[in-house]
């Protein structure tokens, strides 16, 4: 009687633990929007406190300086042409953000977010995890773009590099963008090719009652570029889309 009483409880055991590793596997996995980090959705400004002249107007034709550009790149930018001023050209991925823009960010759906901008009216969408933007498609000026929350332990813990001093100075969404079609990375023809590839860091911080987002761009170019180029621009929260202006590029 006492065996049949212990095994009893022992198979009760078995299946309670059973039962519980069942609900647990069938809970849904979190999504990128409920894990998020932070919170990039609204509208924001871009606000040029540096590079005026390269960004607040078309710089001249020839004008490549601070550009890592090799021979082939200022070849191609010297067939630049006043005619061009406005092209798409200059709204690819890799200086989209650069331009002086409005940028309104919202989660498209829980595994993707959408970055519009009204200067040059581009739109992007980010996306986490497997998803529609693995399936191969004709490259684009904003080209397939996959997203990761960054987590600092995790990421030391796979011992990738990622040239950053401290968890102080780290960001928290990091963007990787190929398929890229050829564009500018100024408004005067500076090049990027097909073979171009964008990361981008997103990080936020607050001043005062002021919130900021500020994105870290990279571009790897091994057609003109003879170095990474490496550029931050800086975003201001604005309380909603009043000041949303859009105005189409050229082609």
């Amino acid at each position: 009687m006492k065996r049949s009483a212990a095994l009893f409880f022992c198979l009760l055991a078995i299946g309670g633990t059973a039962f519980g590793q069942a609900q647990r596997s069938t809970r849904p996995a979190p999504t990128a929007r409920s894990s998020a980090p932070v919170d990039l959705t609204g509208y924001w400004v871009s606000v040029v406190t540096e590079d005026w002249a390269w960004r607040m107007r078309t710089p001249p034709k020839g004008d490549y300086a601070s550009i890592p550009l090799n021979a082939a790149g200022k070849q191609a930018a010297d067939t630049w042409t006043e005619a061009e001023v406005g092209s798409c050209l200059a709204f690819g991925a890799p200086a989209m953000l650069r331009m002086p823009t409005r940028a309104h960010i919202t989660w498209q759906d829980d595994q993707t977010l959408k970055l519009e901008t009204d200067n040059g009216v581009q739109t992007r969408l980010l996306h986490f995890g497997p998803s529609a933007a693995d399936v191969p498609g004709a490259p684009s000026l904003q080209g397939r773009s996959h997203v990761a929350w960054q987590i600092p332990n995790q990421v030391t813990d796979r011992g990738e590099d990622t040239g950053r001093k401290s968890d102080d100075d780290w960001a928290p969404m990091k963007v990787g963008t190929t398929n890229l079609s050829p564009g500018w990375l100024r408004p005067n023809g500076v090049p990027y090719s097909a073979n171009a590839v964008l990361t981008e860091y997103f990080d936020t911080f607050t001043d005062g009652n002021d919130a900021w987002f500020v994105v870290t761009t990279i571009v790897d170019d091994p057609v003109y570029l003879t170095e990474p180029l490496v550029i931050s621009s800086n975003f201001k929260r604005e309380a909603n889309g009043a000041k949303w202006a859009p105005r189409p590029c050229k082609g």
